[in-house]
């Protein structure tokens, strides 16, 4: 059996019918509005957190951070220090280099084996000098290693001609270039230092030396002939 339709008979009903459903509406659209204004809220709230915290991350669920990066490598300052400190005490203050080195009117060192025509070129300036190291005010122990460094740091770019800037002792007692005599003792006894002079007038004179340094892969003694 059909149940009856329900039907409206007259004004008053459709009227209240429709006010109904005009307040459903405001409901409805109320409703969103306070949606909307929640999530601008949030979204606010959100942006100044991270403007005041800067970049965050989320933690896992379980409430403990696990880093995905592993920190910098240790640095072996301790292998560094060793390292230099026996650079160093390879050469020796007690050297005797008055036998080594050709004493004339300009004074100059070439390794057994290398030729009186590189100390003339080296005089003439026939390799340009790349780098130089001054050592004026350094003790006795800071210029060794200063010397030790740039050499080594020389070499390792490929440098072939180095100047060294020792002064010429006028302010020391006596007037007596110590710095001077040490550094030709020190570059005697590095294997890398093939030969040097003294500098020209316009490069330092009496002051300075200019060093020859061994070719890459070549930094060996060459045997006496």
């Amino acid at each position: 059996m059909k149940t009856p339709d329900k039907r409206i008979y007259s004004m008053a009903e459709l009227k209240g019918v429709k006010t109904a459903i005009e307040a459903r509406v405001r409901l409805a659209a109320a409703e969103v509005a306070r949606q909307q204004l929640q999530q601008r809220r949030s979204e606010s709230a959100r942006e100044l957190f991270v403007r005041a915290a800067g970049a965050v991350q989320v933690l896992p669920p379980n409430g403990r951070f696990v880093a995905t990066r592993s920190g910098p490598a240790p640095v072996p300052r301790q292998f560094l220090r060793d390292e230099q400190a026996a650079l160093v005490e390879a050469i020796s203050d007690a050297f005797d280099v008055s036998t080594l080195l050709e004493v004339d009117d300009q004074m100059a060192f070439r390794q057994h084996g290398i030729g009186a025509d590189v100390t003339r070129k080296l005089r003439m300036g026939h390799w340009s000098i790349q780098r130089q190291l001054d050592l004026h005010g350094l003790r006795t122990d800071e210029a060794r290693a200063a010397l030790v460094g740039f050499i080594r740091e020389s070499c390792q770019q490929g440098l072939r001609c180095i100047r060294v800037i020792h002064g010429k002792g006028l302010g020391s007692p006596g007037r007596t270039p110590v710095l001077k005599n040490k550094v030709h003792a020190w570059l005697v006894q590095k294997k890398e230092v093939l030969a040097f002079v003294q500098a020209r007038p316009a490069d330092g004179g009496a002051g300075a030396v200019v060093v020859l340094l061994a070719p890459p892969l070549a930094t060996r003694r060459p045997a006496a002939g």
